[in-house]
């Protein structure tokens, strides 16, 4: 059986989802510490919070990607073999918790953080099929993967007073 995401991403056309994960690093990156930074200046406390778990998140979830990505890259160019790959990636997590739309503080974060947290969730999932189609494990692999609302909402709580 020939298995398509594994075909795209040991060939160049792989290349393209490669440079938009890395241009989405890139992007939520100069967006956080600029603009972000400053808007996030102006949020209430509990929006302020929520942004800065979120950007904890955002940022987590866009690491998995890309270590996922240059693994992959490293395959590629044959740097690394399958099996290197396959060893090393059981490292990389792909089941990051999506956002909580409901959490307090949500409707005030800003537009273009939401879009990068939206984005992001986006692409990791895409990277997770692949992954999943590729190597099969499916260990990690939940695609309905939802976080209870109490465990989100205890991990914000642990972000907000961790700093202590």
């Amino acid at each position: 059986m020939v298995k398509l995401a594994e075909r795209r991403v040991f060939s160049h056309s792989f290349e393209p989802i490669y440079d938009e994960g890395m241009g989405l690093v890139e992007e939520a990156a100069d967006f956080l510490d600029g603009e972000g930074r400053v808007l996030a200046r102006s949020l209430s406390r509990v929006a302020a919070s929520l942004y800065a778990a979120e950007s904890m998140r955002l940022t987590t979830r866009l690491m998995q990607i890309a270590s996922w990505l240059l693994l992959q890259r490293a395959a590629n160019s044959g740097e690394m073999t399958r099996d290197q790959v396959a060893a090393e990636k059981a490292k990389v997590r792909l089941d990051n918790a999506g956002p909580d739309e409901k959490a307090p503080g949500w409707e005030e974060l800003p537009t273009r953080f939401v879009d990068l947290v939206y984005r992001s969730v986006r692409l990791e999932e895409r990277v997770r099929r692949m992954d999943q189609e590729i190597y099969g494990d499916g260990l990690d692999f939940r695609p309905d993967f939802r976080p209870s609302p109490v465990s989100a909402q205890i991990r914000l709580l642990e972000t907000a007073f961790a700093r202590g």
